[in-house]
């Protein structure tokens, strides 16, 4: 069985998905910041704050109007939270269109990297296998 595991764990596919999830992991991070760090500011400008949160409907129970979600929820009600569904949608969207600019950005540079590798011109190549071969068998016949 520990032979099985390791020619698993050895093949080629399984290290390649190991190293994407440790990169996938440091990109969400990244992505995570730019969002809530330099995108949500200046969302938030534009929109005068404008937080859905804390916006939602008590379906039982006792809370205070105003009373913020935490602390209804503290209070033990039972809570439609659609602001923060609401919240959770525009943050996706937010991180899918900057998702879709840093992949666009990355597939130009690669296109461009390719395309200077297509541009540079080939070495020129000496004589094919086969030209020194027949070189060689019109030399025997001589």
């Amino acid at each position: 069985m520990l032979k099985e595991f390791k020619a698993f764990i050895a093949k080629g596919n399984v290290m390649d998905m190991a190293v994407g999830i440790i990169v996938g992991a440091a990109f969400t991070a990244i992505v995570k910041s730019m969002v809530d760090d330099l995108i949500n500011p200046i969302i938030g400008v534009f929109t005068g704050g404008l937080d859905f949160t804390n916006r939602y409907v008590v379906i039982s129970g006792e809370v205070a109007p105003g009373m913020s979600l935490e602390a209804a929820r503290e209070a033990g009600a039972a809570i439609f939270a659609y602001g923060s569904f609401i919240m959770a949608v525009i943050n996706f969207l937010i991180i899918a269109v900057v998702v879709f600019l840093l992949v666009k950005f990355v597939n130009k540079v690669k296109d461009s990297a390719v395309k200077e590798e297509e541009a540079a011109p080939e070495a020129p190549k000496g004589p094919s296998e086969l030209d020194v071969l027949l070189e060689i068998r019109d030399s025997l016949k001589k």
